[in-house]
């Protein structure tokens, strides 16, 4: 890491579009969009910071190993990775973006309270396999999990699955399919995380940063 400047990683889509009002508040622009950019190290205004546009999943193992000093992470993927990132990070602020929720969704018409009595076994498709485990453990439901990465709404569709764990926000992809929500797993959220050893050698470019994304939250 280059102790005279920060690197901010980032991912595409939701996440990304809702920091760039954040950045605004703290004084950043930032150069290019990598929605229209093929560009996966991006300058800003401020000379002394980039950011790193890479996967999702991928956002805490950057900050976690250095190559990022910080960056913006879902709940979601924290939770279901905490074991791996439980050294490396701090997750000084919940940014309250990029809301949305993990849930079960079923077929229309499929009895989801009947299949999920304690004892019970079920069949889910997620890519969440660990928040799953456990929220199915808790209601003592046993369940086979089919790890899929995308079009999950498929799996209740095809008979591979009997359910889904997956994120939802305005919920049209399921009513599309002919899925309906069963329940909420969690409320998600983007969380601001950062790298410990940069936290103790960049405090100077760091804390600012820290305190004006805090401060943009209220």
């Amino acid at each position: 890491m280059n102790e005279n400047s920060l690197t901010l990683a980032l991912s595409k889509g939701r996440i990304f579009e809702d920091t760039l009002p954040l950045l605004k508040q703290v004084g950043i622009e930032v150069h290019d969009n990598p929605e229209h950019s093929r560009k996966l190290i991006l300058a800003t205004s401020e000379a002394s910071l980039r950011l790193l546009i890479v996967r999702a999943s991928d956002v805490p193992t950057y900050v976690q190993y250095g190559a990022a000093d910080f960056g913006i992470a879902g709940r979601d993927i924290l939770y279901e990775y905490s074991k791996e990132y439980s050294g490396g990070l701090y997750q000084p602020i919940d940014l309250q973006i990029a809301k949305c929720r993990l849930c079960v969704a079923v077929r229309a018409g499929f009895d989801y309270q009947k299949a999920v009595q304690k004892g019970s076994r079920l069949r889910v498709a997620t890519k969440y396999t660990k928040i799953t485990r456990e929220h199915f453990a808790a209601k003592g439901v046993h369940v086979d999990i089919i790890k899929l990465y995308g079009s999950m709404e498929l799996a209740p569709l095809t008979g591979l699955a009997d359910a889904i764990v997956d994120i939802v926000s305005t919920g049209g992809t399921l009513k599309a399919n002919n899925l309906v929500e069963a329940e909420t797993v969690m409320p998600i959220s983007s969380r601001l995380i950062v790298n410990q050893a940069a936290l103790k050698t960049k405090a100077q470019l760091l804390q600012p940063y820290l305190d004006a994304f805090a401060q943009a939250t209220r």
